[in-house]
């Protein structure tokens, strides 16, 4: 018995690959890696808030990228995806797949969480 994946009623084909598929846009096309306005980053599959402006740099990498997520929202898996050792970022509500968090992020924490635009709402 087959059964069809609600996801794909629901997102666009980047979306799907991105959020459930644990896929990647390519760096400088998102909506949001050069965006300034001040508010929240939601998830774009549940609504769930993620990320505020005020934790949001320029990390030149392309991607939207922040040194501190909103509360508890987001959690973290080892990924050893094409052959590297990464920790990927999850939606803890729904598990869409964000992006990664590398150490290498500025003070206070130290993180830098760089997150596709494409599994992100924006909400001023």
């Amino acid at each position: 018995m087959e059964t069809k994946d609600p996801w794909k009623d629901k997102l666009t084909a980047e979306q799907y690959d991105i959020c459930r598929m644990k896929g990647t846009e390519p760096p400088f096309t998102g909506a949001y890696y050069n965006f300034k306005e001040k508010g929240v980053y939601r998830c774009l599959c549940c609504g769930a808030q993620l990320f505020s402006s005020e934790t949001k740099f320029d990390s030149g990498t392309g991607w939207p990228s922040f040194w501190e997520p909103i509360l508890d929202n987001v959690k973290t898996e080892k990924d050893t995806s094409y052959g590297m050792l990464r920790v990927e970022v999850l939606c803890k509500n729904c598990n869409a797949h964000l992006g990664h968090v590398f150490e290498d992020g500025p003070n206070p924490t130290g993180l830098r969480y760089c997150i596709n635009s494409a599994s992100l709402k924006f909400e001023k």
